[in-house]
């Protein structure tokens, strides 16, 4: 009787184990609905009408009607459009790769280099950026005017008077960069100063020249968070107008500004709502691409 009581008594409690996770995942499961329904109501909501308003029309007076129309899908291949989408892909594109090769070093300098100050270094980079962007923006639309300081101390060192920095490419790529390099610095330090200095001994045991070990070991193993940085850059430069309207002038106009004079100025929502999206299937498709790539590389850090 006593084994058999035993018996009983241990089926009983391996039942009940599973009890605590079911009751865990089931929280996690609640909490995740706060979440949900907000992206529901606000975001996906939200997209259903663009993609509708994107088929309709527009009365005498410019305001939006529902409708079955196919013109506004056909209007976003017209050539203008076409330049400007263009056009802020390659900015977008441009301020990335610019945006990897500043944040790259200088996450290496402080991961690696940094020692005790690595904290203090990362909120040096950090703080300045919880100011407002357009107040930032202007800020650089001040310093690059014609009778800004740096304007007018390149002049006085022999800079042609027809130079100009402002409404230019160069301004608006300059724009995006500041903007977002921060994006692009926090996750490539994250990956860096998560790496074991075993594996740099490794390979400079394994490979001899630190060039060749960086080259073979820290980039690899930093290669999550540069793709992550690629992303945060890239996705929210493509949209951006801020930097386009302040910097760069009527002739580099993104299509984050089409976008807002269609809503705003044109009073045309439903091709303002086609080119909305877009701009959406463009970020989707880098975003499908990021996602794969992620994938890829989680695969053979398995294998």
């Amino acid at each position: 009787m006593t084994a058999t009581t035993t018996s009983a008594a241990t089926v009983d409690l391996a039942d009940a184990l599973p009890v605590r996770p079911i009751r865990r995942e089931r929280l996690w499961t609640w909490m995740l609905l706060p979440g949900t329904a907000w992206m529901a109501v606000f975001f996906v909501s939200a997209l259903l009408l663009l993609i509708a308003l994107s088929f309709g029309t527009t009365d005498t007076l410019g305001n939006p009607r529902f409708g079955t129309t196919l013109d506004n899908i056909i209007g976003v291949f017209n050539p203008t459009y076409l330049r400007v989408i263009a056009r802020s892909l390659g900015y977008a594109v441009a301020a990335s790769v610019i945006c990897l090769l500043i944040a790259y070093p200088t996450a290496y300098a402080i991961a690696r280099h940094g020692g005790r100050y690595k904290n203090a270094l990362v909120a040096l980079l950090v703080v300045p950026f919880f100011a407002n962007y357009l107040v930032r923006m202007y800020g650089w639309q001040t310093l690059l005017s014609d009778e800004g300081v740096l304007m007018t101390w390149l002049r006085q060192v022999g800079v042609p008077a027809s130079f100009q920095i402002l409404d230019t490419a160069g301004a608006v790529i300059g724009g995006l960069v500041y903007g977002y390099v921060v994006f692009m610095i926090l996750p490539i330090y994250a990956s860096l100063e998560r790496m074991d200095d075993a594996l740099i001994e490794a390979g400079r045991d394994l490979y001899g020249s630190p060039w060749k070990t960086f080259m073979t070991v820290t980039v690899p193993a930093s290669r999550s968070g540069a793709f992550a940085g690629l992303a945060l850059v890239f996705l929210p430069a493509m949209g951006d107008f801020i930097s386009a309207q302040l910097l760069g002038g009527p002739d580099n106009l993104m299509i984050g500004n089409l976008i807002q004079e269609k809503f705003f100025a044109g009073q045309n929502w439903p091709l303002g709502s086609a080119l909305t999206m877009a701009l959406m299937v463009l970020l989707l498709i880098c975003m499908f691409a990021y996602l794969r790539q992620t994938a890829r590389d989680a695969k053979e850090a398995r294998q």
